[in-house]
């Protein structure tokens, strides 16, 4: 399946309170159409906070027709599903490239830093820098003799 007819078939449900599951998310939208897949994103969970909500608060729809899709944004958006207010529209892709390492900063990997940072005495980092304060010689090179006199 193309990935832009995909995205047409899914749709977004936002504002779910904690008592939602899948199976009510399934029965409640499955009167719009066939449903190939519900899925309803976990929040992280620490197992020593038991107030921790179970879920993040929407899912994602995806009929068997993009006419389903449509038609379950039509009835449902602005709806109130279990005391909540319901925001569904169409789904749409995430920006930019999915990171396999999540919200980890770049600066985690090993490969970006074997790319990118050079060993301290070579950035001019501290050594580099109290060496070229002394006028000594940093890795057996010379360093600028920009010292003060005292």
């Amino acid at each position: 399946m193309e990935e832009g007819t995909k995205s047409k078939k899914t749709v977004f449900v936002g504002g779910l309170g904690e008592d939602m599951d899948e199976a009510i998310i399934y029965e409640t939208f499955s009167t719009f159409g066939d449903i190939i897949e519900v899925q309803l994103p976990s929040a992280v969970v620490d197992p020593n906070r038991q107030n921790e909500p179970k879920h993040r608060g929407y899912a994602f729809v995806t009929f068997g027709s993009p006419a389903d899709a449509q038609d379950a944004i039509d009835n449902m958006d602005m709806n109130e599903l279990k005391g909540r207010i319901l925001k569904v529209n169409l789904a749409r892709p995430m920006k930019g490239p999915v990171q396999p390492m999540g919200n980890r900063a770049v600066w985690e990997s090993e490969e970006w830093l074997k790319e990118h940072v050079k060993p301290l005495a070579q950035s001019g980092g501290v050594k580099g820098r109290y060496a070229s304060e002394e006028g000594d010689e940093v890795d057996g090179k010379p360093q600028d003799d920009n010292t003060m006199e005292e």
